[in-house]
């Protein structure tokens, strides 16, 4: 294989050299936003996930650790298997799993799936659970320093925004491993089972933030699939005031990073759920 029309850095290359015997590039699954490449690359022993980033991309360590530190093997084979890793070239080794992303397939809003995606979510949560005093402060003083970023949020709704959590006392709340982007972008469905992939967010968070993405992007219009994935999960785990919170802060950072990274769609995104997160004030 001619590593040359793949993007990746030499010492990349040479890592990658080490691990394949004669592999051959598939695809580019690359989603082209940030600097991450994600390669489709098969060789005599199967198939496999090449993800390669540069070195101020935060997606990687984050992803390494959920793989490597054990935080992903309580799903079994509903997830990838670590297979290499170059920490020092940014390079990880995944093996690939079979079937077809939900996104944009009947599957994106089959109840099933999403009852599905209740369960195995509510698995990964279950493996730890702590109190952090610290979390809310720290999410707060990032929506803050977010404000003072380049962004498109008019002056009048930043300026509220700002004011909200100038004056919000955060509390101490519990912490579990979450994803960090639980939605069907990264949901595989193989023969009606679900998969999940993209750890590039993993981090301790309390686990109402891994309801983020859905709320906003199917459960507003699609209750059906909220109750679904509420049945899988067992339980509700938002709690209303800090929930109302959460979904600022959330609307706070798409906002900005979609402006940084130049995607207007998800920037607009961003600019609905900020319009609907202060409904909540």
């Amino acid at each position: 294989m001619h590593w040359g029309t793949s993007g990746l850095r030499d010492e990349q290359v040479a890592f990658l050299q080490s691990v394949f015997d004669d592999p051959v590039l598939v695809a580019d699954d690359s989603w082209g936003l940030l600097d991450t490449r994600v390669l489709h690359v098969r060789d005599a022993a199967g198939d496999y996930v090449v993800k390669a980033s540069g070195q101020d991309n935060a997606h990687f360590p984050r992803e390494l650790a959920a793989h490597r530190d054990g935080w992903t093997s309580v799903l079994g084979r509903r997830t990838s298997r670590l297979v290499a890793a170059d920490e020092d070239a940014r390079v990880l080794v995944l093996d690939r799993l079979p079937g077809r992303l939900a996104l944009g397939s009947p599957h994106e809003h089959d109840p099933d799936v999403h009852r599905q995606a209740g369960t195995v979510l509510r698995r990964f949560h279950q493996q730890s659970a702590r109190e952090d005093p610290q979390y809310l402060h720290r999410e707060r003083d990032k929506a803050l320093r977010l404000l003072d970023d380049p962004h498109r949020i008019d002056a009048d709704t930043a300026e509220r925004v700002r004011a909200l959590f100038e004056a919000w006392v955060p509390h101490p709340v519990t912490v579990v491993p979450t994803h960090g982007d639980w939605h069907p972008r990264n949901w595989l469905v193989d023969r009606g089972r679900l998969l999940a992939i993209d750890y590039g967010r993993f981090a301790l968070r309390p686990a109402a933030t891994d309801c983020t993405r859905l709320a906003v992007l199917y459960w507003e219009r699609r209750p059906e699939l909220e109750r679904a994935f509420l049945d899988g999960y067992g339980e509700d785990p938002r709690d209303p005031e800090d929930w109302r919170w959460l979904q600022l802060r959330e609307a706070v950072g798409t906002a900005v990073w979609a402006h940084a990274v130049h995607d207007e769609a998800f920037e607009a995104q961003g600019q609905r759920m900020l319009r609907d997160a202060l409904t909540a004030f």
